[in-house]
């Protein structure tokens, strides 16, 4: 790679396909993948049943689950193998400004204040990016029992969350990908030239629609 990148991210609103595309550019580049692990989330199914009621809970077990997670990418000896992971540590206070009451907010903050440990900022974040029915499409199309409530609000919310964090986002260099009418999984062609992005980029912003197969 240009300029050694020990630690990568892949983040997106539910849909985007930032998962498959963490699992394909780990296995393209010999890299340990760290995944979310949102099946362990006890309250998630109740969450998308009834997001007011279960918000506050589910939230606090992903906080928890994710600062285990940071502590894991912490003690990782990235000097010697490439670190992937499909979602940014940071991503907890984005979903908690949408789900959360203004007092259920505050508390929070205060919690992962006290929980938080010293998060690894990443060499590189690649921001997969999809409009709302795409994405939609895609969540009941894979099937997962816990998602089958969903609706396309929630997803526009969550991306209008997603795009004010990163419009500020300066820690690590962006790739902005708009997968919206590419098939990563598939588009052969398409991965290869993020791949290459991923390779090349060094520093800010940088937007890119593939133009492939798909």
């Amino acid at each position: 790679m240009s300029g050694r990148k020990s630690y990568i991210a892949v983040e997106g609103v539910i849909g985007a396909g930032k998962t498959s595309m963490a699992r394909k550019m780990a296995e393209r580049l010999g890299a340990r993948l760290v995944l979310e692990e949102a099946e362990g989330n006890p309250f998630l199914t109740e969450f998308y049943r009834d997001r007011k009621r279960f918000a506050f809970q589910t939230q606090l077990s992903f906080l928890v689950q994710r600062c285990g997670q940071a502590q894991l990418i912490s003690q990782q000896d990235m000097f010697r193998r490439v670190t992937i992971s499909d979602y940014l540590l940071e991503k907890d206070r984005v979903f908690a400004s949408v789900n959360l009451s203004e007092r259920e907010l505050t508390l929070y903050n205060k919690l992962a204040k006290v929980l938080s440990v010293e998060i690894p900022t990443p060499d590189l974040v690649v921001y997969l990016v999809a409009r709302a029915d795409v994405q939609l499409k895609r969540i009941k199309k894979r099937g997962r029992p816990y998602e089958k409530d969903i609706d396309k609000a929630y997803l526009q919310a969550l991306s209008a969350a997603y795009n004010n964090f990163f419009f500020h986002y300066s820690a690590a260099p962006v790739i902005v990908v708009d997968t919206s009418d590419t098939d990563l999984e598939r588009d052969a062609k398409a991965f290869e030239a993020i791949l290459k992005l991923v390779r090349r980029h060094e520093g800010g912003t940088l937007y890119y629609r593939p133009t492939g197969d798909a």
